[in-house]
């Protein structure tokens, strides 16, 4: 230590070197016990994740993972009952004319109604939409009662209403209720899919696949990783456990019966629609709502050229936008439906639960990972000043530590695997170095939206905050090849 004296100059006393030589101490305590808050949360995760991965593997290895391909139509190919699709949109003029020209073309049924939600105040996406969709019979546009923005249920709720109107004055009946947001881009296939899976189930989701961006490698990016990894697996082991299946908000459809039933519920609460208007993530809420005792479905299929049947769509490219997209995710799934949701008995569903709703927690030991990084390299220069620590690190710390390390190479291991199998290894290897900048959105949204959910508990109401978008995918991904039910992938601009 006195190696500190020397570089600090001689009128430095030892007392002062003392000092220095305690506080760094107290510094390598701190470190310990944080370590040891860290680590012994990086082993429960680990454990929940290996379990995860070893039934993955397991019902890969039993055939229970299909990997059959399903016949792809060109699109016309009858539905069993009219299909409504539902798409608010609020401030989406970038976006909305593609979505509906791309989506009239992929899904030729003439049992499709696309229900388009606008708001008075939001003239610019309302005159796209109707540019986009000219003459064709099949789109209803529906004008909220109240200018925007609202919410994304309340915009839902208004087209439910609306649907609800046609059914009455047409007597015709509805046979399921499908999502979309207008970013998407649907696959040919994927109506005629959920169709053909509706009846002995009541809700569909269908994967979705974030397309990657040049123009953000890292930010936009990191979505691929994540929904590569839980669309193959996660999800797949969710459906296969017959654990209640979350919606995307995307690429799911409901019964027209499920919906009703839920409807009348909520009505006779007070509510003003199906969707729950407060809630920031609705569409996880109706998912796992009509899920309870019914039965639903996980169905991720390829076609006929080997191209997922997913929604695709570009995710927030800024960190501010990914921030604010994140935020209201772990709201609405962490800490709203704690709230609201409840507690299942059984041990299936408080096992899914539990990792949904980790995102604060999550959160919170990965700052304090990082926070540990910084307190190592200040302890890093004072080694190599002179300092010598008086504590050491005990057995158990070190056999945690051990299975962190362990753990994270493995997690690392996955996700190349996914993101590789799905976009090719030149995005696997993107993963790797992606994962630190997945890690610091997650902990700035885990902060904010800890503190957005307090401001609610003070009586704010949520607003919808939602994403930009200034382009769509069929702009520089789909081809002529769409029109046969193939999709010819370009690298996206």
């Amino acid at each position: 230590m006195y190696k500190i004296l020397g570089k600090m100059g001689r009128g430095t006393s030892v007392a002062a070197v003392e000092v220095l030589q305690h506080t760094l101490d107290v510094l390598q305590m701190v470190q310990w016990e944080l370590l040891l808050f860290a680590a012994s949360w990086f082993a429960i995760s680990a454990v929940d994740e290996l379990a995860v991965d070893a039934l993955w593997l397991w019902y890969r290895l039993t055939g229970r993972v299909p990997r059959s391909r399903i016949l792809a139509g060109d699109g016309t190919q009858p539905l069993t009952g009219p299909a409504a699709v539902f798409v608010p949109a609020w401030r989406e003029a970038e976006v909305i004319g593609p979505m509906i020209r791309h989506t009239l073309d992929a899904w030729r049924h003439d049992e499709l109604t696309l229900y388009i939600g606008l708001y008075p105040n939001d003239e610019a996406t309302l005159t796209a939409a109707v540019e986009a969709a000219g003459s064709d019979h099949r789109v209803r546009f529906v004008v909220n009662d109240q200018p925007g923005p609202t919410t994304k249920a309340d915009c839902l709720n208004r087209l439910y209403r609306a649907l609800c109107e046609d059914e009455a004055r047409s007597a015709r009946r509805f046979r399921s209720l499908v999502l979309h947001d207008a970013e998407d881009m649907v696959h040919p296939d994927a109506l005629a899919l959920i169709d053909s899976t509706l009846g002995p189930v009541d809700f569909v989701q269908l994967p979705v696949r974030p397309e990657p961006q040049r123009a953000s490698h890292f930010v936009g990016g990191h979505y691929s990783d994540e929904f590569a990894e839980a669309h193959a697996k996660s999800m797949v082991v969710r459906d296969i456990l017959g654990a209640g299946i979350p919606a995307a908000g995307v690429g799911c459809g409901f019964s027209r019966s499920a919906i009703e039933a839920l409807f009348d519920e909520r009505r006779a609460q007070g509510e003003a629609g199906p969707f729950a208007s407060e809630c920031l993530t609705e569409d996880y809420e109706l998912g796992l709502i009509v899920s309870r005792g019914r039965r639903s479905r996980f169905v991720r299929r390829h076609d006929r050229y080997g191209d997922l049947v997913a929604t695709r769509a570009f995710f927030p490219s800024t960190l501010d936008a990914a921030i604010r997209q994140k935020s209201r995710w772990i709201h609405g799934i962490s800490l709203q439906s704690w709230d609201r949701l409840g507690w299942s008995a059984r041990p299936v569903e408080i096992w899914m639960a539990l990792r949904d709703r980790c995102g604060p927690l999550t959160a919170l030991v990965l700052g304090t990972a990082y926070l540990l990084l910084g307190i190592e390299g200040v302890l890093i220069v004072a080694r190599f000043a002179g300092w010598e620590s008086t504590y050491s690190m005990s057995p158990i710390l070190k056999v945690l530590l051990a299975i962190s390390f362990t753990s994270f190479a493995w997690r690392a291991l996955w996700r190349f695997h996914f993101t590789s199998r799905e976009y090719g290894i030149i995005e696997g290897l993107r993963a790797l170095m992606r994962i630190p900048v997945s890690n610091i959105i997650a902990i700035i949204a885990g902060r904010r939206a800890v503190f957005a959910y307090a401001r609610t508990l003070r009586g704010e109401r949520p607003i919808w905050d939602k994403t930009d978008h200034a382009l769509h995918p069929s702009i520089t991904l789909a081809t002529p090849a769409l029109r046969t039910g193939g999709y010819a992938m370009a690298a996206a601009e």
